[in-house]
């Protein structure tokens, strides 16, 4: 593959050493191997927030190929141009990288494909960010799965190959190429003041990604079904951020949670579904593209959403006078996260109880979230607006009060991110624009729509959708 000569290693949205297959095989001939990291245009449009996790990622990336004596070159442009250059310059005749999955990446990566094996250049993909490549999970008419069930099944009866460990040598080229500078990207530029809010949250890197997994698969698993529910508890894995950059494979994590329920962990399955679920948001978003554009369910175009008004600014600041959904908001902003309930509540209210398009939202946690994935944020926001697969029916609508009865019983939750003095309400001022115009002492604003009177709306419009077209809401 190498034909004497250096590997080039395309990193992306994997920025590891172990499992990392594109970099295995890149040091499997024992030639040089060049490892090459590319802000291209269609990189630099992800969010604020993924921005600047991505600096913190690729930092941790360059201390940990430095451990081995290696770089990672940097270099800002369009993939294409970038990648000829530095074949040029290394005189590499190889390229390899792992396989993403989004219509704009698979665009991307066919093209440089084409264009360099024209080239003479032997390029190869690897898998290695899914469980199972997307199309080799099918239904038994080979189509591919529209329901989680069902789909969770498949993988779990397929078997999941093991992880691979990281090369035991990369030989560094005879002459290294040109590398731009991590701090000169300014990746943190646009969360301005909230960077070093981020940074207390944040957890960086492949050695952090393993022991955030063996911790909590010595502890928290055994609780996981019924303790991931609660916001106020450390009941999750926290892995989602380091899943969004490729930080720790995917197949590592099944393969050390298969023990975990092996020893007797009792949450370990519900904690292998869970991981299931991304797969499944990742195989749909593969099959239907437009996964994160248009409505996945036929007729759902035809809802009459609202566009985004002053209602949905006062969601996205934490201002609707709904405690439960003002803390979830609060609590993203501040830490680039937000709890996998209170994304629920938070979506519901946007879309039911607002009647929000659902892009709206979808754009926003875009925006703020440090662990978005793509698939993901589509399929979840498609989920709870009832228009996408697997869908809560659009009658489910999440109460926010009974909610936080239920998962915040004592109030915890809330307190932190809203309370005057508390640790989670400082730093989400801290965080946020000043020209939002929060103060700490402010009082809580007045509901935007009562709870009962906002489901009754969202089921009168549903069912007039579906007798007489509407026009958009106002």
């Amino acid at each position: 593959m190498n034909r004497g000569g250096p590997a080039l290693v395309w990193f992306r949205r994997d920025l590891r050493l172990a499992d990392n297959p594109a970099l295995i095989a890149a040091a499997a001939g024992g030639w040089p191997v060049v490892c090459l990291f590319v802000l291209d245009p269609e990189t630099e449009r992800i969010g604020a927030a993924a921005r600047w996790r991505l600096g913190q990622g690729l930092a941790a990336l360059v201390a940990a190929l430095a451990c081995q004596g290696q770089r990672l070159i940097l270099r800002r442009g369009d993939a294409l141009a970038v990648l000829r250059a530095v074949l040029a310059e290394t005189g590499a005749r190889a390229l390899h990288w792992g396989r993403l999955y989004t219509p704009v990446e698979i665009a991307r990566d066919k093209a440089v494909k084409a264009a360099l094996r024209a080239e003479g250049v032997a390029v190869a993909s690897h898998a290695g960010a899914l469980l199972a490549e997307p199309w080799d999970v099918a239904t038994g008419s080979g189509g591919p799965y529209r329901v989680y069930t069902p789909f969770w099944q498949a993988i779990a009866a397929r078997g999941v190959a093991p992880p691979l460990a990281a090369p035991s040598a990369m030989p560094a080229p005879a002459v290294w190429p040109a590398s731009e500078e991590l701090k000169d990207w300014q990746l943190g530029a646009s969360v301005a003041r909230g960077g070093s809010v981020l940074a207390r949250y944040a957890r960086v890197g492949q050695q952090a990604a393993e022991a955030r997994l063996a911790e909590f698969l010595a502890a928290a698993v055994a609780d996981y079904a019924t303790a991931r529910d609660f916001p106020a508890q450390a009941g999750t894995s926290g892995l989602s951020e380091h899943l969004a950059l490729g930080e720790i494979g995917v197949r590592q994590i099944w393969h050390a949670a298969i023990r975990a329920m092996h020893e007797g962990a009792s949450g370990a399955e519900q904690f292998l579904r869970e991981l299931v679920w991304r797969e499944f948001a990742a195989h749909l978003m593969y099959h239907f593209p437009d996964l994160a554009s248009r409505a996945w369910r036929p007729g759902w175009d035809a809802f009459p959403w609202r566009g985004d008004t002053g209602d949905a600014e006062a969601w996205r600041r934490g201002e609707t006078g709904e405690p439960f959904v003002d803390a979830a908001m609060r609590e993203m902003y501040a830490t680039g996260r937000m709890h996998n309930r209170a994304r629920m509540v938070a979506a519901s209210y946007l879309t039911k109880h607002l009647l929000t398009d659902w892009r709206v939202g979808l754009a926003w946690f875009a925006e703020c979230l440090t662990d978005w994935d793509p698939a993901s944020n589509a399929m979840g926001w498609q989920w709870v607006a009832g228009c996408g697969p697997d869908a809560a029916p659009y009658f489910r609508v999440f109460n926010p009060a009974t909610q936080a009865e239920r998962f915040d019983p004592d109030g915890s939750y809330r307190r932190y991110w809203l309370g005057p003095g508390q640790a989670g309400a400082a730093a989400f001022l801290e965080a946020a624009p000043r020209r939002w115009g929060l103060v700490p002492a402010a009082a809580r604003p007045r509901p935007l729509i009562g709870l009962a009177e906002g489901r009754a709306r969202a089921l009168g419009v549903l069912a007039a959708m579906r007798g007489v077209g509407q026009g958009p809401l106002r």
